[in-house]
Protein backbone atom coordinates (compact mmCIF):
# COMPACT_ATOMS: atom_id res chain seq x y z
CA UNK A 1 0.00 0.00 0.00
CA UNK A 2 1.33 3.43 -0.97
CA UNK A 3 0.26 6.14 1.65
CA UNK A 4 0.87 9.96 1.61
CA UNK A 5 1.23 13.01 3.73
CA UNK A 6 1.72 16.51 3.37
CA UNK A 7 4.11 19.15 4.57
CA UNK A 8 2.30 22.61 4.77
CA UNK A 9 3.97 26.92 4.87
CA UNK A 10 7.30 25.36 3.94
CA UNK A 11 9.33 28.68 2.76
CA UNK A 12 8.86 26.42 -0.64
CA UNK A 13 5.65 25.53 -0.79
CA UNK A 14 3.79 22.54 0.12
CA UNK A 15 5.46 19.31 0.15
CA UNK A 16 3.48 16.21 -0.71
CA UNK A 17 5.18 12.61 0.28
CA UNK A 18 4.59 9.41 -0.65
CA UNK A 19 6.20 6.00 0.48
CA UNK A 20 5.56 1.93 -0.21
CA UNK A 21 6.49 -0.24 2.62
CA UNK A 22 10.08 -0.54 1.22
CA UNK A 23 10.56 3.42 1.52
CA UNK A 24 9.14 7.07 -0.29
CA UNK A 25 8.48 6.69 -3.32
CA UNK A 26 7.77 10.51 -4.51
CA UNK A 27 8.00 13.85 -3.67
CA UNK A 28 6.53 17.50 -4.67
CA UNK A 29 6.85 20.54 -4.67
CA UNK A 30 3.50 21.24 -6.53
CA UNK A 31 0.32 22.03 -4.90
CA UNK A 32 -2.71 19.75 -5.49
CA UNK A 33 -3.44 16.42 -4.19
CA UNK A 34 -4.91 15.06 -7.55
CA UNK A 35 -1.86 16.09 -9.19
CA UNK A 36 0.19 13.96 -7.09
CA UNK A 37 -1.53 11.24 -6.49
CA UNK A 38 -1.89 10.88 -10.30
CA UNK A 39 2.15 10.84 -10.27
CA UNK A 40 2.32 8.65 -7.71
CA UNK A 41 -0.15 6.08 -9.67
CA UNK A 42 2.18 6.33 -13.02
CA UNK A 43 5.43 5.86 -10.83
CA UNK A 44 4.21 3.31 -9.11
CA UNK A 45 0.72 1.61 -10.70
CA UNK A 46 -0.31 1.82 -7.50
CA UNK A 47 -3.08 5.18 -6.67
CA UNK A 48 -2.16 5.82 -3.24
CA UNK A 49 -4.80 5.86 0.15
CA UNK A 50 -5.04 9.40 0.58
CA UNK A 51 -7.23 8.44 4.00
CA UNK A 52 -5.19 5.97 5.38
CA UNK A 53 -2.46 6.94 8.12
CA UNK A 54 0.07 8.43 6.62
CA UNK A 55 2.89 5.62 7.77
CA UNK A 56 6.13 5.72 9.62
CA UNK A 57 8.07 6.48 6.43
CA UNK A 58 6.05 9.36 5.24
CA UNK A 59 5.97 10.61 8.90
CA UNK A 60 9.89 10.28 8.84
CA UNK A 61 10.05 12.49 6.17
CA UNK A 62 7.80 14.71 6.50
CA UNK A 63 9.67 15.11 9.82
CA UNK A 64 13.24 15.28 8.39
CA UNK A 65 12.23 17.96 5.54
CA UNK A 66 10.48 19.94 8.29
CA UNK A 67 14.07 19.91 10.17
CA UNK A 68 16.13 20.23 6.96
CA UNK A 69 14.10 23.32 5.56
CA UNK A 70 14.83 25.01 9.78
CA UNK A 71 18.21 24.52 8.91
CA UNK A 72 18.69 21.80 11.53
CA UNK A 73 18.95 18.82 9.92
CA UNK A 74 21.79 18.05 6.92
CA UNK A 75 21.25 14.04 5.68
CA UNK A 76 18.32 12.53 5.61
CA UNK A 77 17.93 8.53 6.53
CA UNK A 78 14.75 7.37 5.16
CA UNK A 79 14.56 4.70 3.29
CA UNK A 80 13.88 5.07 -0.22
CA UNK A 81 12.01 2.75 -2.82
CA UNK A 82 14.12 2.84 -6.12
CA UNK A 83 11.98 0.45 -7.86
CA UNK A 84 9.81 2.79 -10.07
CA UNK A 85 13.49 3.92 -11.41
CA UNK A 86 14.61 3.52 -14.64
CA UNK A 87 18.75 1.65 -14.18
CA UNK A 88 20.91 4.40 -15.22
CA UNK A 89 18.78 7.12 -13.17
CA UNK A 90 19.19 4.95 -10.10
CA UNK A 91 22.75 4.81 -10.80
CA UNK A 92 23.16 8.85 -11.30
CA UNK A 93 20.97 9.58 -8.63
CA UNK A 94 22.59 7.13 -6.22
CA UNK A 95 25.41 9.20 -7.07
CA UNK A 96 23.86 12.76 -6.65
CA UNK A 97 22.77 11.69 -3.20
CA UNK A 98 27.17 11.18 -2.56
CA UNK A 99 27.02 15.71 -2.80
CA UNK A 100 27.19 16.64 0.90
CA UNK A 101 25.18 19.31 2.09
CA UNK A 102 26.77 22.46 0.65
CA UNK A 103 28.60 20.98 -1.77
CA UNK A 104 27.80 21.32 -5.39
CA UNK A 105 28.54 19.36 -8.69
CA UNK A 106 27.89 19.73 -12.09
CA UNK A 107 26.61 17.15 -14.88
CA UNK A 108 29.60 16.31 -16.12
CA UNK A 109 31.06 15.71 -13.05
CA UNK A 110 28.53 13.42 -12.09
CA UNK A 111 28.62 11.47 -15.62
CA UNK A 112 32.32 11.22 -15.86
CA UNK A 113 31.93 10.10 -12.06
CA UNK A 114 29.78 7.06 -13.39
CA UNK A 115 32.00 6.17 -16.22
CA UNK A 116 30.04 7.56 -18.79
CA UNK A 117 31.79 11.19 -19.56
CA UNK A 118 29.42 12.02 -22.47
CA UNK A 119 26.39 11.04 -20.61
CA UNK A 120 26.04 14.64 -18.98
CA UNK A 121 22.41 14.60 -21.08
CA UNK A 122 21.63 11.55 -19.68
CA UNK A 123 22.76 12.77 -16.20
CA UNK A 124 20.41 15.95 -16.63
CA UNK A 125 17.77 14.01 -17.76
CA UNK A 126 18.17 11.84 -14.60
CA UNK A 127 17.88 14.65 -12.43
CA UNK A 128 14.88 16.32 -14.36
CA UNK A 129 12.93 13.45 -13.78
CA UNK A 130 14.12 12.94 -10.19
CA UNK A 131 11.02 11.69 -8.18
CA UNK A 132 12.17 12.63 -4.49
CA UNK A 133 14.00 15.80 -4.52
CA UNK A 134 15.51 18.02 -2.05
CA UNK A 135 16.09 14.02 -0.31
CA UNK A 136 17.92 13.01 -3.35
CA UNK A 137 19.15 16.81 -3.69
CA UNK A 138 19.58 17.49 -7.59
CA UNK A 139 19.67 21.10 -6.70
CA UNK A 140 23.03 20.33 -5.78
CA UNK A 141 24.23 19.48 -9.54
CA UNK A 142 25.10 22.43 -11.65
CA UNK A 143 25.53 23.25 -15.19
CA UNK A 144 29.11 22.92 -16.68
CA UNK A 145 29.12 26.59 -16.63
CA UNK A 146 28.56 26.81 -12.87
CA UNK A 147 25.39 27.91 -13.16
CA UNK A 148 21.94 26.69 -12.31
CA UNK A 149 19.97 24.80 -15.09
CA UNK A 150 16.54 23.64 -14.52
CA UNK A 151 14.77 22.41 -11.80
CA UNK A 152 10.94 21.18 -12.13
CA UNK A 153 9.46 22.20 -8.56
CA UNK A 154 7.45 24.90 -8.19
CA UNK A 155 9.35 28.18 -8.30
CA UNK A 156 12.13 26.35 -10.52
CA UNK A 157 15.42 27.95 -10.52
CA UNK A 158 14.09 30.33 -7.35
CA UNK A 159 13.35 27.42 -5.57
CA UNK A 160 16.58 25.32 -6.48
CA UNK A 161 18.48 29.17 -5.84
CA UNK A 162 16.84 29.14 -1.85
CA UNK A 163 17.67 25.77 -1.18
CA UNK A 164 21.67 26.44 -1.97
CA UNK A 165 21.66 28.96 -0.52
CA UNK A 166 20.24 27.62 2.69
CA UNK A 167 22.90 24.77 2.70
CA UNK A 168 24.90 27.99 2.31
CA UNK A 169 26.35 27.05 -1.44
CA UNK A 170 25.25 29.90 -3.28
CA UNK A 171 25.66 33.08 -3.38
CA UNK A 172 22.84 35.01 -5.30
Amino acid sequence: MITMGKLDETPVGTIWVAASEAGLVAISLWDGEERFAAEVARLTGETPDAAAPPGPIVAAALAQLAEYLRGQRREFDVPLDWSAMQPFQRTALERVCTVAYGQTSTYGTIANELGRPGAMRAVGRANATNPLPIIIPCHRILGADGKLHGYGARGGLETKAWLLRLEGSWLL
